[in-house]
Formats: C-alpha cells, structure tokens, sequence
C-alpha cells in the first residue's frame, strides 16, 4: 500500500516528460543511473530564477544581485542538510561527480598543502567496480607523481573483496576511493567498514555516491567519509551541477582546483589571498540556477519559495524512495531470471543492491536489443557504462542497464520484460 506521501500517479503527475510517446508507444523511461528527470516544482524554480533573480552573485549591490547572493547560499545550506554535513561551507558546487573527484585529485597532486600533497611511492587504493571518473584521476596522479595504485578485485557475485582491501591498506595508503553503488553491478558497498578500515591506517576516504544520494538516505558523519561527490542530474535536477562534501578542515588545507573570480580575498600584482569557504573552490561566474534549482531557497523579502531537487526528495522521505526503487529491482529482477538465456551481473537479490540492474542475453548485440526497446517506447541504456576495466572482468563486451526512480510502477517493469521476451523469442535471429 502507497503512503500519502509517496503517491505514484501524483508523483509521475509532476514530470511532464512523462507524458511523451515514442513512435505509437508511451514512453517507459528506464535509464535513471544516467539522467533523472525534471518535476514540475523544480522547473518552476529554473524559471523564477531565470525570470526574477538573474544576476551575478557576491559582486552586484544592486536587489537582484544580493537576492541572488542569498538563494545561492542557502541552496548550499539545504544540501548540506541533506546529507548531514556540518554547514554549508563544507558543500562546493561544481559542474558534476567527475569535476569534484578531479577536485580532490588536483589538491593532492600538485596543491600547495604538504599535509596533503602526494609524494613518490605513496599509495592510494580504489576497486575494480569504479566509474572512470574514480579512476581515471588516480591513473593520472599515478604517471605523474609515482604514486602506487592498487585495486581491489571483486567476489562473483559482484560483492566488494573486502579482505583484499583490508590487505591493501598498509601505512604507505593516503586515499582509499570507492563508490558506493556501483553503476554497473548496482552493487551497495559498505562505505562505513571501508572508511574504518581507511582511518584505521591514517588515509583519507573518498566516495562516489553518483548512484547513492539520489536514491537512498546517506549521512557523511555516519558514513565518516572525508569527500563525497555526486551529480545534481541524477537526483531531478538540471544538468551542469554537482557536489562536493569535503571535511572543512581538509577544505581550509587544500589549495584551489580553479582560479579567478570571485574565489579571491584579495589580489595584487605580486600575489592573492583566497576566499572563505565555500567560495574558495567556485571560481568564476557560478552556475546561480542550478545550484538553487538542486538545493532549493526562500526568497526572504517576498517569502517565496524556490524548490529544489532536495526538497522534493525530501518530502517523499529518502527511505521510502529507496523502498519503492527495491520492490520495482526485486520485481525486475525476478523477471530477468525467469527468462532464458540472460545473465544479470551483480548480487542475485535486491539486498545488497540498488536500483540498477545491468544484463547480457546470450551473445546477442546489447546495442541492437536496446534500440529494439527503445522502439518499443523503453529508454534503456547500452554499452560499458563507463566503467571499461569491470566490463572486462564481468567478461562482456557491452551490457543492457535498467535503472529505476521515484517515478517508474510496476506495471512499466511488466511492460518492459514483456517486451524484452517477444524480442527474446521472436525477433532475434
């Protein structure tokens, strides 16, 4: 039974994309991991800031300007709430998940903090299951700096090997990154039991929660994680914002990732002097309507509300968002084993698991299979998903994703392994 607060055809009601038909078929939008869609009240607010407070921040003294000023500071505020982090000087907008963890990697390469920075032989640990923005960085600070990369493998059933990890971990270890829900295998990592294994040996923890903050409740205290990065385009907001958590004292050390306007306190010819927190890491002109249109502002002269992304997921309740995406996996889930001939990656339950489930049938082209649903009206996503060196491992040139939100039913999972059967039995050759 459905809570009045999580009501599905008012919530599908709000997201106007939804009422889209491809070819003949109503749209079925399957491919969530990827990019969420806009509800109504988020929309509205991209058009209020667009329509009565677009202006440059920090700079103006004229009423748009301060107006501006003020929604962005308190979008700052409201997604530190949501992630319980201390304040909002602890929260830095940037452009996506892959912008915040270049972030981290840039202060620990070449910043100017040597509580910080890497030396030769120093050592960082990350997994087999990362997306290549949690990979990548760490290859490039290894060529450059002569730091030691390790990874850490996974069990058959797409769990984290943790005593490898635990193996890994050694005195030489500064950064242990991870994700927390694989975007591939849908895998939950433990995060908690990964930062204890991490501080226990004087590193710091870097996590992915691209696949977690959208769809589940996540506290960083509790997490004790030192950075958390994630996407405003995977949770109902616009694209080109993203979030960085970082402890602020870690943030006060690091040195700047870009440098410019408005991330100074003040300059002259021979030098500058940075900004306070959060400014100092959001140089130039800052992305005003994102930030608001994720973390959500009162305007406080005319009490008018802006709703963000997080308040709207705020409103359902982080834990019924994450129950309603697991009925709808185990219910897929369920289905895909029934089939012939599929393999689905990844836990074989919905414990452990979050809303993804990415599967290969037989040797059939997982390219031509997704386009056969998409002709169906089904948004699947195709392909390595970003996440090349765990595709290999998994030992699959390419596979087919599904990944659910707030707003799929049961009865669009019915329609999709209906499809995928017919396309199973009588179209592939």
């Amino acid at each position: 039974m459905e809570t009045p607060s999580f009501n599905i055809e008012r919530i599908r009601s709000d997201f106007p994309i939804l009422k889209r038909r491809i070819g003949d078929q109503p749209l079925i939008y399957l491919d969530n991991a990827a990019t969420t869609q806009l509800p109504h009240p988020v929309l509205r607010t991209i058009q209020e800031v667009y329509g009565h407070y677009n202006a440059n921040i920090h700079r103006s003294p004229h009423a748009i300007g301060q107006e501006a000023s003020d929604l962005y500071g308190q979008s700052h505020e409201n997604v530190a709430r949501f992630i319980g982090a201390a304040d909002g000087r602890e929260i830095i907008f940037v452009r996506n998940t892959t912008e915040a963890i270049n972030l981290v990697a840039y202060a620990m390469l070449l910043g100017e903090s040597e509580g910080m920075r890497l030396r030769h032989g120093d050592e960082i640990v990350t997994t087999i299951m990362e997306h290549h923005s949690n990979l990548v960085p760490w290859q490039m600070v290894r060529d450059r700096k002569g730091v030691t990369l390790k990874i850490v493998d996974i069990h058959d059933d797409g769990s984290l090997d943790l005593e490898q990890l635990k193996a890994s971990i050694t005195e030489r270890t500064r950064l242990v990154c991870c994700t927390h829900v694989s975007n591939v295998l849908g895998t939950i990592n433990p995060v908690q039991e990964i930062a204890r294994l991490a501080h226990r040996s004087g590193a710091l923890v870097l996590v992915d929660g691209a696949q977690s903050v959208p769809h589940m409740s996540v506290d960083v205290k509790r997490m004790d994680c030192d950075f958390l990065a994630f996407s405003g385009h995977k949770m109902l907001s616009p694209m080109g914002i993203g979030v960085l958590y970082g402890r602020r004292a870690l943030l006060q050390e690091m040195s700047p990732f870009l440098y410019g306007g408005d991330m100074i306190a003040d300059v002259c010819l021979e030098g500058a002097t940075w900004n306070e927190l959060p400014w100092k890491f959001e140089a130039g002109t800052a992305n005003v309507c994102g930030g608001i249109a994720l973390g959500g502002a009162v305007d406080r002269h005319a009490g008018k509300r802006l709703e963000g992304a997080v308040d709207y997921l705020g409103k359902l309740g982080m834990a019924q968002v994450h129950a309603h995406e697991m009925a709808l996996t185990n219910h897929a889930l369920k289905g895909l084993q029934s089939i012939g001939d599929i393999r689905v990656f990844g836990p074989q339950g919905a414990t452990g698991r979050g809303g993804i489930l990415a599967f290969t049938v037989g040797r059939s082209d997982a390219h031509v299979i997704a386009q056969m649903l998409n002709n169906a009206g089904i948004a699947v996503r195709a392909g390595e998903h970003c996440a090349y060196p765990l595709t290999t491992r998994l030992g699959a040139a390419a596979t087919i994703r599904v990944s659910f939100y707030i707003y799929n039913t049961l009865g669009e999972v019915d329609r999709f392994l209906d499809v995928l059967q017919d396309i199973i039995l009588h179209r592939l050759v």
